[in-house]
């Protein structure tokens, strides 16, 4: 009836304008984006979009191909430190944290060691202090040991790093224990027993900062400085936690431990989704290269990397198999090389 039809198209119309209060209602930010090659991208962000999204939408813009190493990091000048944003972080959420007149810089550049992890576990999750070879097999198995069952195992890493005195350029060294619950300390002149050990900090509210060139800001006894501070400071403060340890990778070890003891399955389920999208993005370029080479389909290879963001994130079509077992071999020798590449940037550190 007509009452019908004119109850029906009121709803619809009270449907639209509340979903245009609702869109109205998030909060958008216009940010500058730093790329590696000392340019700029300007963009719009929401609160809905996480890490992961505002990447894809950078490798998209800026034609670079798709990587697990892209990243998006947060550098606070003030304080001299910078961290990787990890890819279910809500953007908007962190960028509110600075302050208006804030001189933090957004860059998007590749960091190996943002999956370093996952593409060598051994190296992270053993508590070993040198690196070693493992069989791509065998990582896996590693892997889901670690993340995959009930409860995340957080590494037991431990040992004696420098710790900065509250207000001074002075350090002292302690001996520190990671543990799921926090990092712990032991006393001067106590045994490494649990009932002995006093907690250093808690991780739930702090993220894990690089500190930069701290030999001339702080008199550090090394360059390889790890900082732990709430993420709503951004000026100097007395709860600012200020860590040096003695080589690169023993600062390695403690930033991807203590991300697995905030984070713990999260980071996998990151890296996992990073992985899809890259295999999907390289699977499409194969198959869009071999559909318009007709007629030579076995020769075919993907286009180059500086394409890969042309395309969709969208499956894969089962029509071409040829060409999707062509571009599984190839993810798989790219993903051995970014393995050796990972162990001998860890080697050189």
């Amino acid at each position: 009836t007509e009452e019908e039809q004119a109850a029906k198209l009121k709803a619809e119309k009270i449907r639209v304008a509340l979903e245009k209060i609702k869109e109205a209602q998030v909060k958008k930010l216009v940010i500058r984006v730093h790329m590696s090659d000392d340019s700029s991208k300007t963009m719009m962000v929401d609160e809905r979009q996480t890490v992961r999204q505002v990447l894809d939408n950078l490798m998209d813009k800026s034609h670079c191909g798709y990587s697990l190493d892209w990243s998006l990091v947060e550098t606070i000048s003030e304080l001299q430190m910078e961290r990787i944003f990890e890819d279910h972080e809500n953007l908007v959420e962190n960028l509110l944290n600075w302050t208006r007149d804030s001189q933090n810089k957004l860059i998007f550049m590749e960091r190996i060691e943002k999956y370093a992890l996952f593409k060598n576990p051994q190296n992270y999750l053993l508590g070993k202090k040198e690196t070693a070879e493992m069989a791509d097999r065998n990582k896996e198995v590693l892997l889901e040991e670690c993340f995959c069952g009930s409860s995340v195992t957080v590494p037991e890493i431990e040992g004696v790093l420098w710790l900065k005195d509250d207000g001074k350029k002075s350090w002292k060294k302690r001996y520190f224990l990671l543990r799921a619950s926090g990092i712990y300390y032991v006393p001067k002149g106590k045994a490494k027993v649990s009932r002995e050990l006093v907690c250093f900090l808690q991780l739930d509210h702090v993220n894990v900062y690089y500190g930069q060139d701290y030999r001339n800001k702080y008199k550090a006894p090394t360059d390889h400085c790890l900082v732990l501070k709430h993420p709503q400071i951004q000026k100097k403060s007395q709860y600012i936690k200020y860590l040096c340890c003695d080589d690169m990778r023993t600062l390695h070890q403690w930033v991807n431990g203590i991300r697995i003891a905030k984070y713990g399955k999260q980071l996998y389920m990151n890296y996992q989704d990073a992985l899809k999208r890259t295999e999907s993005a390289y699977d499409w370029t194969s198959l869009s290269s071999s559909s318009i080479k007709s007629g030579s389909s076995s020769s075919s290879i993907p286009e180059s990397q500086s394409n890969h963001s042309n395309q969709s994130d969208s499956g894969v079509s089962d029509t071409q198999p040829a060409g999707h077992v062509r571009s599984q071999s190839i993810v798989s020798s790219i993903f051995s090389e970014a393995w050796k590449r990972g162990t001998q940037l860890e080697e050189s550190s």
